[in-house]
């Protein structure tokens, strides 16, 4: 199953680039990348459960 995202921030900030990840029951199953279009899509077993997508925070970095 392919399951299809549209991403949209309310700042308008573009999430080009950024890494995401689909988790089944706090599991990362899959991982993509939003493109220009913000756009972003993850193949995903069926019997896959509970999904949620969160943005890889490893792209977070801080000043030291």
């Amino acid at each position: 199953m392919t399951i299809k995202l549209k991403l949209e921030l309310a700042s308008g900030q573009s999430m080009n680039g950024a890494p995401l990840e689909l988790l089944s029951k706090g599991v990362v199953i899959g991982r993509a990348v939003v493109d220009e279009r913000g756009s972003a899509a993850f193949d995903a077993r069926l019997e896959a459960a509970d999904l949620a997508v969160r943005v890889d925070r490893s792209i977070l970095r801080t000043g030291g």
